[in-house]
């Protein structure tokens, strides 16, 4: 089994597709590894040597922030908004939709799950 920045890529994959298991990294990022490397498309992760993987080890490490690094710099970005009060700060601060998607149908995901507000049954008219 592979372990490349922290994370064990399943042995079974295709290179390009074990290497999306990175956060930060997804699978054009990947193909262009591979590319630069001159690792063949068709190899799977167990079938690596460990020169070549060391060689993608380096790679990513000189050229790509993942990880803990990208995880932090996102959060510091998302921090830095809420605490310049711009809008779309505030909505993350809400936990609204941030990049214009309409919330009085959709977004359930962002905003969590209904809730139901007491009182609001409708009375029949006579």
């Amino acid at each position: 089994m592979a372990r490349i920045a922290g994370i064990n890529i399943p042995p079974n994959k295709i290179v390009s597709i074990g290497l999306t298991y990175i956060h930060g990294i997804g699978l054009h990022s990947s193909k262009n590894i591979c590319d630069k490397l001159n690792i063949p498309k068709e190899v799977r992760v167990n079938n690596l040597t460990e020169e070549q993987v060391l060689k993608i080890t380096d790679y990513i490490n000189t050229n790509h922030k993942v990880e803990g690094d990208l995880r932090r710099e996102v959060s510091l970005n998302i921090k830095r908004l809420v605490d310049l009060v711009t809008y779309r700060g505030t909505r993350h601060k809400k936990k609204l939709p941030v990049r214009g998607q309409r919330t009085h149908s959709n977004a359930r995901t962002r905003k969590g799950k209904a809730i139901a507000i007491a009182g609001k049954k409708l009375t029949p008219q006579k």
